[in-house]
Protein backbone atom coordinates (compact mmCIF):
# COMPACT_ATOMS: atom_id res chain seq x y z
CA UNK A 1 0.00 0.00 0.00
CA UNK A 2 2.66 2.62 0.86
CA UNK A 3 4.27 2.16 -2.93
CA UNK A 4 0.34 3.18 -3.82
CA UNK A 5 0.24 6.31 -1.35
CA UNK A 6 0.16 9.44 -3.63
CA UNK A 7 3.26 11.68 -2.82
CA UNK A 8 1.01 14.88 -1.51
CA UNK A 9 -0.79 12.64 1.06
CA UNK A 10 3.39 11.02 2.25
CA UNK A 11 3.83 14.59 2.12
CA UNK A 12 1.24 15.53 5.21
CA UNK A 13 1.91 12.87 7.05
CA UNK A 14 5.90 13.50 6.98
CA UNK A 15 4.97 17.25 7.52
CA UNK A 16 2.62 16.59 10.74
CA UNK A 17 4.80 14.42 11.79
CA UNK A 18 8.17 17.16 11.57
CA UNK A 19 5.47 19.40 13.37
CA UNK A 20 5.27 17.03 16.44
CA UNK A 21 2.11 14.82 15.32
CA UNK A 22 0.53 11.81 13.86
CA UNK A 23 -1.08 11.24 10.60
CA UNK A 24 -2.82 8.04 9.13
CA UNK A 25 -5.02 7.43 6.08
CA UNK A 26 -8.11 6.25 7.54
CA UNK A 27 -11.72 4.98 5.85
CA UNK A 28 -12.72 4.59 2.72
CA UNK A 29 -9.30 4.93 1.10
CA UNK A 30 -8.23 2.35 3.40
CA UNK A 31 -10.72 0.20 2.46
CA UNK A 32 -10.30 1.02 -1.48
CA UNK A 33 -6.61 -0.09 -1.07
CA UNK A 34 -7.58 -3.91 0.06
CA UNK A 35 -10.65 -3.73 -2.46
CA UNK A 36 -7.60 -3.14 -4.97
CA UNK A 37 -9.00 -0.19 -5.78
CA UNK A 38 -7.68 3.60 -6.66
CA UNK A 39 -9.12 6.07 -4.02
CA UNK A 40 -10.79 9.26 -5.24
CA UNK A 41 -10.49 10.95 -2.43
CA UNK A 42 -8.16 10.69 0.72
CA UNK A 43 -9.08 11.21 4.76
CA UNK A 44 -6.60 11.56 7.28
CA UNK A 45 -6.45 11.17 10.82
CA UNK A 46 -4.20 12.82 13.94
CA UNK A 47 -3.84 13.56 16.90
CA UNK A 48 -3.10 17.83 16.30
CA UNK A 49 -6.10 19.82 17.01
CA UNK A 50 -7.52 21.71 13.95
CA UNK A 51 -5.76 25.07 15.07
CA UNK A 52 -2.13 23.01 15.34
CA UNK A 53 -2.97 21.38 11.81
CA UNK A 54 -3.41 25.13 10.84
CA UNK A 55 0.07 26.14 12.01
CA UNK A 56 1.58 23.24 10.81
CA UNK A 57 0.36 23.61 7.06
CA UNK A 58 0.56 28.07 7.04
CA UNK A 59 2.58 27.55 3.81
CA UNK A 60 -0.13 25.76 2.24
CA UNK A 61 -3.87 27.00 1.52
CA UNK A 62 -6.11 25.45 3.97
CA UNK A 63 -9.88 25.86 4.11
CA UNK A 64 -11.86 25.39 7.15
CA UNK A 65 -14.14 22.63 5.91
CA UNK A 66 -16.11 21.75 9.55
CA UNK A 67 -13.70 23.11 11.94
CA UNK A 68 -16.06 22.61 15.07
CA UNK A 69 -15.77 18.44 14.28
CA UNK A 70 -12.01 18.96 13.92
CA UNK A 71 -11.95 18.60 10.04
CA UNK A 72 -10.06 21.00 7.84
CA UNK A 73 -8.68 20.62 4.25
CA UNK A 74 -5.69 20.82 3.21
CA UNK A 75 -4.80 21.75 -0.78
CA UNK A 76 -1.48 20.13 -1.75
CA UNK A 77 0.17 19.21 -5.25
CA UNK A 78 -3.68 19.63 -6.95
CA UNK A 79 -4.59 17.16 -4.46
CA UNK A 80 -7.25 17.82 -1.57
CA UNK A 81 -6.96 15.75 1.94
CA UNK A 82 -9.32 16.09 4.72
CA UNK A 83 -7.25 15.87 7.76
CA UNK A 84 -9.98 14.88 11.07
CA UNK A 85 -8.43 15.24 14.86
CA UNK A 86 -8.87 11.96 16.07
CA UNK A 87 -12.57 12.50 18.45
CA UNK A 88 -14.63 11.27 20.73
CA UNK A 89 -18.66 11.78 20.28
CA UNK A 90 -21.12 12.19 23.20
CA UNK A 91 -25.16 10.69 22.33
CA UNK A 92 -26.48 11.45 18.63
CA UNK A 93 -30.20 13.78 19.65
CA UNK A 94 -31.07 14.29 16.05
CA UNK A 95 -29.90 10.41 14.92
CA UNK A 96 -27.75 11.99 12.76
CA UNK A 97 -25.40 14.23 14.07
CA UNK A 98 -23.21 14.36 17.72
CA UNK A 99 -24.39 16.60 20.67
CA UNK A 100 -20.70 17.33 21.31
CA UNK A 101 -17.23 16.12 19.88
CA UNK A 102 -14.63 16.03 21.81
CA UNK A 103 -10.72 15.61 20.60
CA UNK A 104 -8.35 12.79 21.76
CA UNK A 105 -5.04 11.91 21.32
CA UNK A 106 -5.58 8.33 21.07
CA UNK A 107 -6.26 6.95 16.92
CA UNK A 108 -8.21 3.62 18.97
CA UNK A 109 -11.37 6.43 19.94
CA UNK A 110 -11.44 7.63 16.47
CA UNK A 111 -11.60 4.15 14.91
CA UNK A 112 -14.20 3.22 17.40
CA UNK A 113 -16.97 5.78 16.33
CA UNK A 114 -17.45 4.43 12.96
CA UNK A 115 -19.57 2.71 10.98
CA UNK A 116 -18.76 -0.93 9.57
CA UNK A 117 -15.30 -2.50 9.96
CA UNK A 118 -14.32 -2.04 6.80
CA UNK A 119 -13.98 1.66 6.87
CA UNK A 120 -12.71 1.29 10.82
CA UNK A 121 -8.94 0.97 9.65
CA UNK A 122 -6.21 3.57 9.53
CA UNK A 123 -2.84 2.79 7.90
CA UNK A 124 0.69 4.62 8.35
CA UNK A 125 3.42 3.83 5.84
CA UNK A 126 5.99 2.83 8.74
CA UNK A 127 3.56 1.58 11.37
CA UNK A 128 0.95 -0.57 8.64
CA UNK A 129 -2.11 -1.14 8.92
CA UNK A 130 -4.39 -0.43 12.29
CA UNK A 131 -7.41 -2.74 12.04
CA UNK A 132 -9.09 -3.20 15.52
CA UNK A 133 -12.67 -4.46 14.22
CA UNK A 134 -11.54 -6.69 11.67
CA UNK A 135 -12.48 -4.92 8.83
CA UNK A 136 -9.78 -6.43 6.52
CA UNK A 137 -10.95 -10.18 7.10
CA UNK A 138 -14.64 -8.66 6.61
CA UNK A 139 -13.65 -7.58 3.20
CA UNK A 140 -11.89 -10.73 2.57
CA UNK A 141 -15.17 -12.45 3.26
CA UNK A 142 -17.40 -9.62 1.26
CA UNK A 143 -19.55 -8.58 4.74
CA UNK A 144 -20.43 -5.35 5.56
CA UNK A 145 -20.68 -5.51 9.50
CA UNK A 146 -20.84 -2.69 12.26
CA UNK A 147 -18.47 -1.64 14.53
CA UNK A 148 -19.62 -2.75 17.36
CA UNK A 149 -23.94 -2.34 18.83
CA UNK A 150 -25.31 -2.12 14.98
CA UNK A 151 -28.49 -0.89 16.99
CA UNK A 152 -26.30 1.42 18.54
CA UNK A 153 -24.38 2.41 15.10
CA UNK A 154 -27.58 3.47 13.80
CA UNK A 155 -29.00 5.30 16.11
CA UNK A 156 -26.27 7.38 16.77
CA UNK A 157 -26.51 8.00 12.73
CA UNK A 158 -29.95 6.54 10.72
CA UNK A 159 -27.82 7.45 7.67
CA UNK A 160 -25.37 4.58 8.34
CA UNK A 161 -28.71 2.00 7.51
CA UNK A 162 -28.61 3.03 3.51
CA UNK A 163 -25.23 3.31 3.54
CA UNK A 164 -24.98 0.00 4.90
CA UNK A 165 -27.54 -0.91 1.64
CA UNK A 166 -25.53 1.11 -0.80
CA UNK A 167 -21.99 -0.29 0.17
CA UNK A 168 -23.82 -4.02 -0.32
CA UNK A 169 -25.12 -3.05 -3.75
CA UNK A 170 -22.35 -1.42 -4.80
CA UNK A 171 -19.53 -3.98 -4.13
CA UNK A 172 -22.10 -6.83 -3.75
CA UNK A 173 -20.99 -7.95 -0.95
CA UNK A 174 -23.55 -9.47 1.84
CA UNK A 175 -24.79 -7.60 5.09
CA UNK A 176 -23.59 -9.40 8.19
CA UNK A 177 -27.11 -11.09 10.01
CA UNK A 178 -27.11 -8.96 13.82
CA UNK A 179 -26.24 -5.55 11.42
CA UNK A 180 -28.86 -6.99 9.09
CA UNK A 181 -31.65 -7.12 11.07
CA UNK A 182 -30.80 -3.98 12.53
CA UNK A 183 -30.92 -1.87 9.63
CA UNK A 184 -34.42 -3.36 9.45
CA UNK A 185 -35.52 -2.80 12.92
CA UNK A 186 -34.16 1.06 12.67
CA UNK A 187 -35.19 1.43 9.49
CA UNK A 188 -38.08 4.23 10.59
CA UNK A 189 -35.27 6.23 11.65
CA UNK A 190 -34.40 7.40 8.44
CA UNK A 191 -37.76 9.48 8.37
CA UNK A 192 -35.52 11.63 10.82
CA UNK A 193 -32.40 12.45 7.95
CA UNK A 194 -32.93 15.35 4.99
CA UNK A 195 -34.21 14.12 1.77
CA UNK A 196 -31.17 15.23 0.10
CA UNK A 197 -28.85 12.85 1.77
CA UNK A 198 -31.63 10.17 1.39
CA UNK A 199 -31.63 10.93 -2.15
CA UNK A 200 -28.21 10.95 -2.94
CA UNK A 201 -27.34 7.42 -0.73
CA UNK A 202 -30.92 6.38 -2.75
CA UNK A 203 -28.96 7.10 -6.37
CA UNK A 204 -25.32 5.37 -5.56
CA UNK A 205 -27.66 2.24 -4.16
CA UNK A 206 -29.86 2.28 -7.53
CA UNK A 207 -26.31 2.32 -9.53
CA UNK A 208 -24.89 -0.76 -7.84
CA UNK A 209 -23.77 -3.55 -9.52
CA UNK A 210 -26.11 -5.88 -6.99
CA UNK A 211 -28.55 -3.75 -6.71
CA UNK A 212 -31.00 -6.24 -7.57
CA UNK A 213 -30.57 -8.41 -4.30
CA UNK A 214 -30.71 -5.35 -2.11
CA UNK A 215 -33.96 -4.23 -3.56
CA UNK A 216 -35.52 -7.62 -3.25
CA UNK A 217 -34.40 -7.74 0.12
CA UNK A 218 -34.80 -4.56 1.45
CA UNK A 219 -37.76 -3.37 0.00
CA UNK A 220 -39.33 -2.74 3.47
CA UNK A 221 -36.34 -0.08 4.17
CA UNK A 222 -36.53 1.49 0.99
CA UNK A 223 -39.98 1.71 1.09
CA UNK A 224 -39.92 3.92 4.31
CA UNK A 225 -38.48 6.62 1.24
CA UNK A 226 -40.52 5.36 -1.17
CA UNK A 227 -43.74 3.49 -0.23
CA UNK A 228 -45.35 2.97 -3.95
CA UNK A 229 -42.92 0.00 -3.97
CA UNK A 230 -44.48 -2.16 -1.69
CA UNK A 231 -48.05 -3.07 -3.22
CA UNK A 232 -45.31 -4.38 -6.19
CA UNK A 233 -43.92 -6.87 -3.67
CA UNK A 234 -45.04 -10.53 -4.69
CA UNK A 235 -47.73 -9.32 -7.39
CA UNK A 236 -48.21 -11.71 -9.68
CA UNK A 237 -48.89 -10.45 -13.15
CA UNK A 238 -51.08 -13.07 -14.30
CA UNK A 239 -49.40 -12.50 -17.96
CA UNK A 240 -47.81 -14.93 -20.30
CA UNK A 241 -45.55 -11.81 -21.26
CA UNK A 242 -43.91 -12.06 -17.46
CA UNK A 243 -42.25 -14.39 -15.71
CA UNK A 244 -42.22 -12.50 -12.71
CA UNK A 245 -43.91 -10.77 -10.01
CA UNK A 246 -43.83 -6.60 -10.25
CA UNK A 247 -40.97 -5.97 -8.05
CA UNK A 248 -39.04 -8.92 -9.09
CA UNK A 249 -39.55 -7.75 -12.93
CA UNK A 250 -38.20 -4.02 -11.89
CA UNK A 251 -35.68 -5.63 -10.23
CA UNK A 252 -34.47 -7.82 -12.94
CA UNK A 253 -34.86 -4.74 -15.62
CA UNK A 254 -32.80 -2.04 -12.98
CA UNK A 255 -29.95 -4.39 -13.75
CA UNK A 256 -30.35 -4.62 -16.85
CA UNK A 257 -29.58 -1.04 -17.60
CA UNK A 258 -26.49 1.36 -17.59
CA UNK A 259 -25.71 2.29 -14.01
CA UNK A 260 -26.80 5.80 -15.48
CA UNK A 261 -28.56 7.42 -12.21
CA UNK A 262 -31.83 8.96 -14.68
CA UNK A 263 -31.80 5.56 -16.34
CA UNK A 264 -31.88 2.95 -13.40
CA UNK A 265 -34.23 5.84 -11.41
CA UNK A 266 -36.66 5.38 -14.66
CA UNK A 267 -36.65 1.49 -14.39
CA UNK A 268 -37.20 1.41 -10.49
CA UNK A 269 -40.22 3.82 -11.64
CA UNK A 270 -41.28 2.24 -14.42
CA UNK A 271 -43.85 -0.35 -13.91
CA UNK A 272 -44.72 1.39 -10.11
CA UNK A 273 -48.78 2.25 -11.27
CA UNK A 274 -49.50 -1.22 -12.05
CA UNK A 275 -50.79 -3.03 -8.63
CA UNK A 276 -53.75 0.38 -9.32
CA UNK A 277 -54.73 -0.11 -12.69
CA UNK A 278 -54.33 -3.89 -12.89
CA UNK A 279 -57.53 -5.93 -14.43
CA UNK A 280 -58.02 -9.35 -15.64
CA UNK A 281 -60.53 -10.66 -18.24
CA UNK A 282 -62.64 -13.80 -18.51
CA UNK A 283 -59.50 -15.81 -19.58
CA UNK A 284 -57.97 -14.89 -16.39
CA UNK A 285 -55.25 -12.90 -17.97
CA UNK A 286 -54.13 -9.77 -16.31
CA UNK A 287 -54.15 -6.52 -17.95
CA UNK A 288 -53.05 -2.95 -17.01
CA UNK A 289 -54.34 -0.07 -18.79
CA UNK A 290 -52.95 3.38 -18.17
CA UNK A 291 -49.96 1.91 -16.09
CA UNK A 292 -47.68 4.10 -17.76
CA UNK A 293 -49.62 7.13 -17.53
CA UNK A 294 -50.12 6.87 -13.65
CA UNK A 295 -46.47 5.43 -13.11
CA UNK A 296 -45.45 8.88 -14.59
CA UNK A 297 -47.46 10.55 -12.14
CA UNK A 298 -46.49 8.72 -9.03
CA UNK A 299 -42.71 8.93 -10.41
CA UNK A 300 -43.34 12.59 -10.25
CA UNK A 301 -45.27 12.74 -7.07
CA UNK A 302 -42.22 10.83 -4.83
CA UNK A 303 -38.83 12.66 -7.31
CA UNK A 304 -40.24 16.03 -6.07
CA UNK A 305 -40.63 14.51 -2.40
CA UNK A 306 -36.88 13.33 -2.53
CA UNK A 307 -36.05 17.01 -4.01
CA UNK A 308 -34.15 15.72 -6.95
CA UNK A 309 -33.23 18.06 -9.97
CA UNK A 310 -35.73 19.25 -12.19
CA UNK A 311 -33.55 18.00 -15.51
CA UNK A 312 -33.54 14.41 -13.58
CA UNK A 313 -37.11 14.66 -13.08
CA UNK A 314 -37.51 15.39 -16.67
CA UNK A 315 -35.92 12.57 -18.15
CA UNK A 316 -37.20 10.13 -15.70
CA UNK A 317 -40.85 11.60 -16.19
CA UNK A 318 -40.45 10.92 -19.94
CA UNK A 319 -38.88 7.53 -19.78
CA UNK A 320 -41.60 5.98 -17.72
CA UNK A 321 -44.18 7.88 -19.70
CA UNK A 322 -43.55 6.57 -23.01
CA UNK A 323 -41.29 3.46 -21.95
CA UNK A 324 -44.39 1.02 -23.30
CA UNK A 325 -45.42 2.71 -26.26
CA UNK A 326 -44.83 0.45 -29.05
CA UNK A 327 -42.25 1.92 -31.98
CA UNK A 328 -42.25 1.02 -35.85
CA UNK A 329 -38.91 0.69 -37.56
CA UNK A 330 -39.39 2.88 -40.04
CA UNK A 331 -37.86 6.50 -40.70
CA UNK A 332 -40.66 8.29 -40.10
CA UNK A 333 -41.55 7.00 -36.81
CA UNK A 334 -38.01 8.04 -35.57
CA UNK A 335 -37.60 11.01 -37.00
CA UNK A 336 -40.60 11.96 -35.34
CA UNK A 337 -39.70 10.65 -31.85
CA UNK A 338 -36.43 12.57 -32.14
CA UNK A 339 -38.13 15.44 -32.51
CA UNK A 340 -40.23 14.84 -29.74
CA UNK A 341 -37.54 13.57 -27.46
CA UNK A 342 -34.15 14.48 -28.64
CA UNK A 343 -31.79 12.17 -30.19
CA UNK A 344 -30.04 11.39 -26.45
CA UNK A 345 -33.63 10.78 -24.58
CA UNK A 346 -34.66 8.68 -27.79
CA UNK A 347 -31.74 6.70 -27.52
CA UNK A 348 -32.55 6.34 -23.51
CA UNK A 349 -35.95 5.08 -24.22
CA UNK A 350 -34.63 2.17 -26.22
CA UNK A 351 -32.29 1.66 -23.45
CA UNK A 352 -35.30 1.62 -21.03
CA UNK A 353 -37.29 -0.89 -23.48
CA UNK A 354 -34.42 -2.85 -24.33
CA UNK A 355 -34.12 -3.33 -19.93
CA UNK A 356 -37.91 -3.92 -19.83
CA UNK A 357 -38.42 -6.11 -22.25
CA UNK A 358 -35.17 -8.71 -21.12
CA UNK A 359 -36.81 -9.31 -18.19
CA UNK A 360 -40.06 -10.54 -19.31
CA UNK A 361 -41.30 -13.75 -19.96
CA UNK A 362 -37.83 -15.80 -22.74
CA UNK A 363 -38.93 -15.57 -26.16
CA UNK A 364 -39.54 -11.70 -26.65
CA UNK A 365 -37.61 -12.29 -29.93
CA UNK A 366 -40.25 -10.40 -32.14
CA UNK A 367 -39.95 -7.21 -30.53
CA UNK A 368 -36.17 -6.88 -29.55
CA UNK A 369 -35.53 -7.78 -33.09
CA UNK A 370 -37.76 -4.55 -33.69
CA UNK A 371 -36.01 -2.39 -31.17
CA UNK A 372 -32.99 -4.02 -33.14
CA UNK A 373 -34.08 -2.41 -36.40
CA UNK A 374 -35.08 0.73 -35.11
CA UNK A 375 -31.40 1.22 -33.68
CA UNK A 376 -29.68 0.62 -37.05
CA UNK A 377 -32.01 3.39 -38.69
CA UNK A 378 -31.36 5.32 -35.89
CA UNK A 379 -27.52 5.33 -36.84
CA UNK A 380 -28.57 5.73 -40.42
CA UNK A 381 -30.38 8.65 -39.88
CA UNK A 382 -27.81 10.47 -37.74
CA UNK A 383 -24.79 9.58 -39.80
CA UNK A 384 -26.46 10.59 -42.54
CA UNK A 385 -27.55 13.96 -41.02
CA UNK A 386 -31.08 13.26 -41.64
CA UNK A 387 -33.47 16.23 -40.64
CA UNK A 388 -35.68 15.56 -37.49
CA UNK A 389 -35.38 19.31 -36.00
CA UNK A 390 -36.30 22.72 -36.86
CA UNK A 391 -32.41 23.00 -36.73
CA UNK A 392 -31.84 20.69 -39.60
CA UNK A 393 -34.19 22.63 -41.85
CA UNK A 394 -32.79 23.98 -45.55
CA UNK A 395 -34.10 27.43 -43.98
CA UNK A 396 -34.69 28.71 -40.94
CA UNK A 397 -36.19 31.84 -39.10
CA UNK A 398 -34.05 34.55 -40.95
CA UNK A 399 -34.42 32.92 -44.34
CA UNK A 400 -38.41 33.62 -43.63
CA UNK A 401 -37.62 37.08 -42.05
CA UNK A 402 -35.94 38.00 -45.14
CA UNK A 403 -39.52 36.98 -47.09
CA UNK A 404 -41.46 39.19 -44.60
CA UNK A 405 -42.69 37.27 -42.55
CA UNK A 406 -41.65 39.09 -39.16
CA UNK A 407 -44.04 37.57 -36.92
CA UNK A 408 -41.84 35.42 -34.34
CA UNK A 409 -45.43 32.76 -33.69
CA UNK A 410 -46.00 32.95 -37.62
CA UNK A 411 -42.02 32.03 -38.16
CA UNK A 412 -42.64 28.64 -35.81
CA UNK A 413 -45.70 27.76 -37.14
CA UNK A 414 -44.13 27.76 -40.60
CA UNK A 415 -40.95 25.92 -39.41
CA UNK A 416 -42.79 23.47 -38.14
CA UNK A 417 -45.01 23.02 -41.31
CA UNK A 418 -41.97 22.34 -43.37
CA UNK A 419 -40.42 20.21 -40.84
CA UNK A 420 -43.59 17.75 -40.90
CA UNK A 421 -43.72 18.10 -44.84
CA UNK A 422 -39.76 16.86 -44.20
CA UNK A 423 -40.25 14.25 -41.69
CA UNK A 424 -43.19 12.70 -43.74
CA UNK A 425 -40.74 12.96 -46.59
CA UNK A 426 -43.36 15.21 -48.83
CA UNK A 427 -40.68 17.59 -49.40
CA UNK A 428 -37.30 17.20 -49.56
CA UNK A 429 -35.28 19.05 -47.58
CA UNK A 430 -33.32 21.35 -49.89
CA UNK A 431 -33.03 25.41 -50.07
CA UNK A 432 -35.06 26.13 -53.29
CA UNK A 433 -38.16 23.52 -52.61
CA UNK A 434 -39.01 24.74 -48.94
CA UNK A 435 -38.61 28.28 -50.03
CA UNK A 436 -41.07 27.72 -52.58
CA UNK A 437 -43.16 26.13 -49.95
CA UNK A 438 -43.17 29.42 -47.95
CA UNK A 439 -44.59 31.17 -50.69
CA UNK A 440 -47.31 28.91 -51.42
CA UNK A 441 -48.17 29.23 -46.97
CA UNK A 442 -47.45 33.14 -47.51
CA UNK A 443 -49.99 33.19 -50.35
CA UNK A 444 -52.70 31.20 -48.39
Amino acid sequence: MERRLPNPVKKVIDKLESCGFSGYIVGGCVRDYLLGKTPKDFDMTTDATPEEVMKCFKDYRVIETGIAHGTVTVMLDGLSIEITTHRTETVYSDNRHPDTVSFSKNIMDDLSRRDFTMNAMAYHPRYGLIDLYGGAKDIEDKVIRCVGDPNQRFNEDALRILRGLRFASDLGFEIEENTRQAIFDCRELLRLISVERITAELTRLLCGQNVKAVLLDAVSVIAVMIPELLPMVGFDQKTPYHCYDILTHTAVSIENIQPVAHLRWAMLFHDVGKPETYTNDDRNIGHFYGHSELSQKIAVSRMRALKMDRKTISQVSTLVKYHAVPLEPTKKCIKRWLKRLSQPLFQDLLAVKYADISAKTPGNTKRLEILEAVEVLLKEIVSENECFSRKGLAVNGHDLITMGIDDGKEIGRILDVLLEAVIDEKLENTRDILIKKVKEIKKC
